[in-house]
């Protein structure tokens, strides 16, 4: 079932949203570019859009990615370094794509304003137009302003939340950044996008905690369809839907998942085990008696706040010239 696909939030309410998240942070602010690179975000949304007819698969992991940039030493673009030792080589790196739209991206703005925009700031952007393809609110603003870091290490990625994460330890390392539960579990809301590889949730399927057993959690009547796309031993790197039946839509079927026993990752589908997380999910799905959520803007809300997460402004770091190296 499809929950508030296509009801759009008004834009000027989006926009006030993220502008006062961004001003009671005071780190950056929307406009940062109006005079000195007016066309940012068309160029960026042009790029998005390229990888989008080219392979819609690839620009949900926009998403992802600019996750993992943030809650790894704060939103810099150091997911984006490539070379030994590096983020981008860290094993929950490994499996990240669409590095090539940000590239593509960086080499037009390269051009029409040498210099002056960030990696850490396209990538934000190119996230936010990854939804806008999928069918997420009209548009909401993203603050800019945030300049590439100056260290990228692998071993940095070992607190990054992780697939198998329980709901305890996914809340505290939200807080660690700053984050609530609400974010936790509005942000997780973005798997109703893009897929994830065998690899990282068939041990649910075939022996789960070694009892020879599949995770009890599973809907038993979608636990077959798990295993023919996953056979037991099969090839790890095949890639299967997040959001069974939407996957290419932004809308909150994914906490309807999470709800029917079909979520695919051991971390999404825990947040439906825990009273706490389990209820911000029921108030996306409109559960009577509980005050409802809006998904569309409390994601634009969640994103605004996570962009915001130890960035560097000002002095602070550079604004390199190619995304995946050091000036």
């Amino acid at each position: 079932m499809e929950f508030f696909s296509r009801k759009k939030t008004p834009l000027f309410f989006v926009i006030m949203l993220a502008t006062l998240t961004t001003l009671a942070l005071g780190q950056t602010r929307v406009g940062f570019y109006q005079t000195s690179c007016p066309r940012v975000e068309t160029i960026v949304q042009s790029a998005v859009a390229a990888a989008n007819r080219a392979n819609p698969g690839v620009p949900p992991g926009l998403v992802r990615m600019f996750f993992h940039d943030c809650f790894v030493n704060g939103c810099d673009a150091s997911v984006l370094i490539t070379g030994s030792g590096s983020e981008r080589t860290a094993p929950p790196n490994s499996l990240l794509r669409g590095f090539e739209i940000i590239d593509a991206a960086k080499t037009q703005l390269e051009t029409a304003c040498p210099g002056v925009v960030s990696c850490a700031d396209i990538l934000a952007i190119a996230a936010r137009d990854s939804v806008l393809l999928a069918g997420g609110i009209a548009r909401w603003q993203v603050p800019l302003g945030r300049r590439d870091g100056l260290v990228s290490r692998a071993a940095d990625t070992a607190n990054l939340p992780a697939f198998n994460d329980p709901v305890d330890v996914q809340i505290r390392k939200f807080s660690d950044k700053g984050l609530s539960t609400q974010d936790l579990v509005t942000l997780s809301g973005a798997h109703t996008l893009g897929t994830a590889a065998c690899a990282l949730f068939s041990y649910r399927l075939y022996n789960f905690n070694n009892t020879n057993g599949p995770d009890p959690s599973i809907d038993t009547t979608f636990l077959p369809t798990l295993r023919n796309l996953c056979p037991n031993g099969g090839d790890g790197s095949t890639r299967v839907a997040l959001d069974n039946g939407s996957e290419n839509r932004f809308d909150t079927s994914y906490f309807g998942n999470l709800r029917d026993g079909r979520g695919v990752l051991e971390s999404d589908q825990v947040l439906w085990g825990n009273p706490t997380t389990r209820t911000f999910a029921q108030r996306f799905l409109g559960v009577r008696g509980l005050v409802g959520l809006t998904f569309n803007v409390e994601f634009a809300r969640s994103m605004v706040r996570m962009g915001n997460i130890e960035v560097k402004t000002g002095t602070q770091g550079e604004i390199r010239r190619v995304c995946s190296a050091f000036n």
